[in-house]
């Protein structure tokens, strides 16, 4: 991941389109330039954060003026743009959305099935995901590279959107009694899964169209996130290929 250092290198680079991860303003910075970069990252929607000074100690080499921003190596797509292209092109839209998953190697993994097996877009929240870096696109072999990733300030907004558009929202989870293998995941379709530790959010399950689980045999009561999203978009190409919308 690039990183920007200085309040007008990162006011320029904002201005030019550069797709902005996150900004740090150390905690005490003041005058017009960063006013004018905080309405920015407001207007922007540019997630920021103030910090202690301590945490500026290693860039001490840098002029960061107080402020740094990091580049992100991709291009976030719009969702309503990756769904109409879908439909534009005759295909079923099959849309992953990614509720609390953290860990940058599991997201990595989560896109380089999502890229095999015919997902159009990676929605992921604006706060609290995993961060999109050398070590994510190093896990995905590269598919984060080519496969459209989108973020959503709220991932209930984003449901509420793919349900209007016509997709059905279908939750991995062990709170159901619904076999994966069982369950009919053809037509538009959103899939979401939840970190390894609590899942699927309560209120993203009660949003569902669906729930699903996978069924296990083994002493182990759960599987790691990444190989769940695998063993579950395998099963939903499986199904597209055995009956095909088109």
């Amino acid at each position: 991941m690039h990183t920007i250092y200085g309040i007008r290198s990162v006011i320029e680079s904002i201005q030019a389109g550069k797709t902005i991860e996150k900004v740090l303003i150390k905690k005490g910075t003041k005058g017009e330039l960063v006013t004018e970069l905080l309405q920015l990252l407001k207007e922007q929607r540019i997630q920021y954060q103030h910090t202690h000074p301590d945490r500026f100690i290693k860039f001490k080499s840098k002029n960061h003026q107080g402020v740094i921003a990091y580049v992100s190596p991709i291009v976030y797509q719009d969702i309503d743009e990756v769904v109409q292209r879908a439909f534009e092109n005759g295909e079923d839209p099959l849309i992953l959305l990614c509720d609390g998953i953290t860990d940058v190697r599991n997201f990595g993994a989560i896109a380089r099935s999502a890229d095999s097996f015919g997902v159009h877009a990676l929605v992921v929240p604006l706060k609290g995901g995993a961060a999109i870096n050398a070590d994510a696109i190093k896990t995905s072999a590269g598919a984060l590279n080519s496969i459209p990733v989108c973020k959503t300030e709220n991932l209930l907004h984003a449901i509420r959107y793919l349900k209007n558009m016509g997709l059905r929202i279908i939750s991995a989870t062990e709170k159901t009694n619904q076999v994966l293998y069982d369950s009919d995941l053809s037509g538009p379709l959103a899939l979401v899964m939840g970190d390894e530790g609590e899942g699927v959010s309560e209120k993203v399950l009660n949003a569902s169209d669906g729930l699903v689980r996978i069924p296990m045999s083994g002493t182990v009561d759960s599987l790691n996130v990444s190989v769940s999203a695998g063993i579950s978009l395998y099963e939903i190409f499986k199904q597209r290929r055995q009956n095909p919308s088109t």
